[in-house]
């Protein structure tokens, strides 16, 4: 690197440690939006280390990772095993319930109040169906059905939102050839050390343990949680959460699925006495895993109890994952960038992962530096991804504060654990009310956080005054019409084993 380099010249060289799901979907984002000729692309990773799959389900968003890729939808659901996805259910959050978090809306806004105000004024009368029943991807999904939006006006078969499961492996060996064809270099081998500039500590190059030096002028840092370069090298430091979110380990074990008749379009999420279970439908076989604290669970104890739930026969080996709940306190310092699990981690709960490596990289894509790497750009970065994580670390939060569970140590800890003041002001704001807002740029909508607080129990005083505008009995007709065309609707979607059979068996 030239250091002294004109102040506007450009990147040539982009190093990314690290494969996997983080390293290749960088790859592959870099690679399809800079071009071949813009600047050279490598990426360093090693046969020998395996890659830490937190998960194999994905939110609505990824769809415009795919698409800004140009991805066939078809082509990539064969070839990663993938199944549709129209939200979670959570089972076991409170006391015997269970619920789904769907992906689209409840209803519809009527007079401009949100939807669920009306419902709340039935509701308060004994006179409403289930809130679940006002949603198409609900009901849906319990249904077992899938189909894309369709071109049909104002029906609630135009707006469906869905995301994806499938194999984590596979889908990183997607995009790894999705990458290398684009002209990104795969290094194969294992980093020994990062070499600092004198003049200003910024990475110069990656020695190999073969010997062979890597130099560049950006590095990206996809190692996963050693954060080899941000953390290892550059000693960002870390911001821990352990005392909201006390999960912090995770056994997964893949099994045959039971049930080959129905492939049901969403993930499953069971609470146990401690921490919960995952089940994602794929092709091939079932994803399973046990998100728990080890304060209360051993290892030992954790195997067991995800074994003793497995509906068909084992598939492999138990695979162990370990964390701090947290963030790096800079993900972007000096030429370096944490993406993925070395930039922070909020367990799976409602299956972020993947989507916090896709905003990394358009953050990074609208702030892409010249060699001068100006610094009001990183801290720009730096508090973006800051209010990001932190938002989405209420949102799980919330999962386990508003709880009646009081029947382990651990669902007690929970019950009495301090939030954050952002949090609580969330929580009453729609106990008084009914009253959901939307902060900033923050990833989860009112209909997200109207599906948590709602199924985990938490009951408005009351509801917005203006839904009183309309009469009682019109109240009850608009609700009575929208219910039976969200019913009708989904009698017409197939089952979405139909749907994969016809356009995208694997």
């Amino acid at each position: 690197m030239n250091e002294e380099a004109n102040p506007q010249s450009k990147i040539n060289k982009i190093v990314i440690l690290g494969g996997g799901t983080a390293g290749w979907m960088t790859a592959a984002a870099l690679s399809k939006v800079l071009g071949q000729n813009y600047c050279e692309i490598s990426l360093i990773e090693s046969d020998h280390i395996g890659t830490v799959s937190v998960g194999e389900a994905t939110i609505p968003q990824i769809s415009l990772f795919n698409k800004l890729l140009g991805i066939d939808e078809n082509d990539f659901i064969k070839k990663t095993q993938g199944t549709f996805k129209l939200g979670i259910e959570f089972i076991n959050w409170t006391k015997g319930g269970a619920y789904i978090h769907p992906f689209g809306d409840y209803g519809t806004t009527m007079e401009a109040i949100q939807f669920h105000h009306y419902w709340l004024k039935v509701n308060q009368l004994g006179k409403a169906p289930d809130l679940e029943e006002f949603s198409l991807a609900a009901v849906a999904a319990r249904q077992g059905k899938f189909m894309r939006p369709q071109n049909m006006g104002n029906s609630p078969l135009s707006q469906i939102n869905y995301a994806f499961h499938f194999d984590a492996t596979l889908y990183a060996n997607y995009l790894r050839n999705y990458a290398v064809e684009r002209g990104v270099k795969r290094v194969e081998g294992k980093m020994l050390q990062a070499s600092l500039r004198d003049s200003d500590g910024h990475i110069e190059s990656l020695q190999l343990e073969s010997g062979e030096q890597i130099k560049g002028d950006f590095f990206i840092d996809c190692s996963g949680f050693k954060a080899l370069l941000i953390e290892e090298t550059l000693k960002t430091g870390f911001i821990d959460w352990s005392d909201e979110l006390p999960c912090d380990s995770a056994v997964a074990i893949p099994c045959m699925s039971k049930d080959t008749d129905k492939l049901y379009p969403y993930t499953q999420s069971k609470a146990q006495q401690a921490g919960w279970i995952w089940r994602i439908p794929l092709q091939h076989r079932v994803g399973n895993g046990y998100v728990y604290p080890s304060k209360f669970v051993s290892d030992e104890e954790a195997v067991q109890i995800l074994t003793d739930q497995l509906e068909g026969e084992s598939l492999g080996q138990p695979n162990f994952l370990r964390w701090t709940t947290g963030m790096r306190k800079q993900s972007w310092h000096k030429n370096c960038l944490a993406i993925g699990l070395s930039a922070g981690f909020v367990e799976p709960l409602e299956s972020t992962g993947l989507h916090l490596i896709q905003s990394a990289i358009a953050r990074f894509m609208s702030l892409f530096p010249h060699q001068s790497f100006n610094q009001t750009d990183i801290d720009a970065f730096n508090s973006q991804s800051k209010s990001e994580f932190e938002y989405i670390k209420d949102f799980i939060v919330l999962h386990y504060k508003v709880t009646d569970r009081d029947d382990s140590e651990f669902w007690r800890y929970c019950q009495n654990m301090k939030i954050s003041p952002r949090l609580q002001q969330k929580i009453e704001l729609y106990q008084t009310n009914g009253r959901i807002y939307r902060q900033d740029t923050e990833l989860f909508n009112e209909t997200s956080w109207l599906a948590v607080m709602n199924g985990q129990g938490l009951t408005p005083s009351g509801y917005h005054p203006l839904v009183d505008v309309l009469s009682q009995s019109e109240v009850e007709r608009r609700l009575e019409h929208i219910h039976s065309v969200i019913q009708k609707s989904a009698d017409t979607m197939p089952q979405q084993l139909d749907f994969i059979k016809k356009y995208c068996q694997a």
